[in-house]
């Protein structure tokens, strides 16, 4: 059973970096064949997709979101990290991450797509 827990700040400034953890338990993020995903969904919106890092250390950013975020992972910890830059308001939203078998991006805010999600961490963007 693939499970994934979120960890980070809950409150971070505009104009701050935030930075959240996935840990990953049974399944290695090194090695088993899935995409790693961070997702976030604000107030009344659907599902967006972040980003994803691949078992083969590929990854992918959302091109609205790719010139202030990156993704990396840290295999000996089975760990991967989202760093999301200059966050403003817009960025409050509760952060997921996950892990699906498959990537279509047109399919990316469907949360049917996922096989699997951490419970979910709110972030809030605020003085």
């Amino acid at each position: 059973q693939v499970q994934l827990q979120e960890s980070g700040p809950g409150l971070v400034k505009p104009s701050q970096t935030l930075s959240l953890t996935c840990s990953v338990t049974g399944a290695s993020i090194a090695t088993d064949y899935y995409y790693w995903s961070w997702v976030r969904q604000s107030p009344g919106k659907g599902l967006e997709w972040i980003a994803y890092v691949q078992n083969t250390g590929t990854t992918y950013i959302n091109i609205s979101l790719r010139s202030r975020t990156s993704i990396s992972r840290d295999t000996t910890k089975n760990q991967f990290t989202l760093r999301l830059d200059s966050v403003t308001p817009e960025d409050t939203a509760v952060y997921y991450c996950a892990a699906s078998e498959t990537f279509r991006y047109e399919n990316s805010g469907n949360s049917n797509m996922y096989d699997y999600f951490g419970q979910g961490t709110q972030v809030t963007i605020s003085p």
